[in-house]
């Protein structure tokens, strides 16, 4: 196994921005076989990308000859590459400051460096905390649900995009370590006040359990982080004997690919979750044996459910195991290949694509659910469940 599993990666709004929860999937073709050693770093994403073919390995030299006549010439190795990158015609081809590709890393091992605070912005543009996580910074500070954050190390946040105070909460993705300072100006009724805390390292708990009336089970997967498809097992073993499980995969941007067939594992007796190929090689994803095949299941999914995800949902639907409920996935299935750069920093493009067992692409099409559902999603994989026999 080579140094990185399979494994997605956070995307990032903007340059300097702290990570946003949107990972695309990264396919590690020596993930699977053994055949790259850790220093090679050949990590593989999937990205949607539907009028093109995967680059050619050309164009990976194309980046590293920008990026090193740059470094010769005292210039910005990854400017160069960001050229470079634009010029190939990949559209989702990208490059990565040292900084913000150590961040990924940080995200997909199911942490992050923060003062662990949930926010939303109001009609009225103004912040309001939604979630303070227990044993946080935020919580030990007394800050509660409800509360109004002003302002972050000065700056006001009123009207600013959810993903922009993130970003001023957690710091610039160079100096965002854990024992930081951030000060923060909240408001509660008439009490205004401000206060300093410090960040620290946090796991982004991406797997949830809750019991509906009934005793059925949803386990609810944000994003497939490092320990996530064993926490799905456990809940699976968990669950009440003979109950229906809904597997809630919503807004998941994707993730650890091994995470998710690990995920799958716990539903199917082994065999096939997926095939790629990377360059023309095709590989396959197997499951582990001894899932539990009979317990009704659905799968909940939106336009917000991403890659390895997608990938998760397709082999459930297509190895017959699960009904999908919900609305049209999103539709990222291209497989790309992250190249270190003299600097430091990671460019990345395209080079193969994913399919679920039966062959379906999912890249520009995403998965078609068995029942469409929209608000009332929940309810209807409820029904489902009762029909399937919970």
């Amino acid at each position: 196994m080579s140094g990185r599993d399979l494994f997605c990666q956070p995307r990032r709004i903007r340059r300097g921005a702290a990570l946003t929860l949107v990972f695309a999937s990264v396919l590690v073709a020596g993930a699977a076989t053994g055949s790259f050693p850790e220093a090679d770093r050949s990590d593989r994403k999937s990205t949607p990308d539907t009028a093109r073919s995967a680059a050619p390995a050309s164009h990976h030299e194309d980046v590293a000859k920008a990026a090193e006549e740059a470094m010769a010439d005292g210039k910005s190795p990854m400017e160069a590459a960001e050229r470079a990158v634009s010029r190939s015609g990949d559209r989702w081809g990208a490059v990565y400051s040292q900084g913000e590709y150590e961040e990924f890393e940080e995200a997909l091992d199911g942490q992050y460096t923060g003062v662990g605070l949930w926010a939303r912005r109001e009609q009225d543009g103004r912040i309001e905390v939604t979630k303070v996580r227990s044993g946080s910074p935020a919580a030990a500070a007394g800050i509660h649900k409800g509360d109004r954050l002003r302002s972050v190390d000065g700056a006001e946040v009123d009207g600013r995009p959810v993903t922009e105070v993130v970003s001023l909460l957690r710091g610039d993705a160079t100096d965002a370590a854990a024992g930081t300072t951030v000060k923060l100006g909240l408001e509660r009724g008439t009490r205004v006040w401000s206060l300093t805390l410090r960040r620290a390292l946090l796991s982004t708990d991406d797997v949830t359990v809750r019991r509906l009336a009934g005793g059925v089970t949803v386990i609810t997967i944000a994003a497939f982080t490092k320990g996530s498809g064993s926490a799905v097992r456990s809940a699976v073993q968990e669950a009440p004997a003979g109950s229906g499980i809904i597997l809630d995969l919503r807004g998941n941007s994707g993730g650890l690919v091994t995470e998710a067939v690990t995920a799958a594992s716990a539903f199917l007796d082994g065999g096939l979750v997926a095939t790629y190929d990377v360059d023309g090689e095709q590989q396959a994803l197997h499951a582990d044996p001894g899932g539990d095949t009979t317990r009704p299941l659905v799968a909940l999914v939106d336009g917000g459910t991403m890659s390895a995800a997608e990938l998760l949902t397709g082999a459930l639907q297509d190895r017959g195991r699960a009904v999908v409920v919900g609305s049209r996935t999103f539709g990222k299935g291209s497989v790309q290949m992250p190249s270190p750069l003299p600097d430091g920093s990671v460019a990345e493009l395209t080079v193969g694509h994913y399919r679920t067992p039966s062959g379906r692409g999912v890249d520009g099409h995403g998965i078609t659910p068995d029942l469409d559902a929209d608000q009332d999603a929940l309810e209807r994989a409820e029904t489902v469940l009762s029909g399937l026999g919970r």
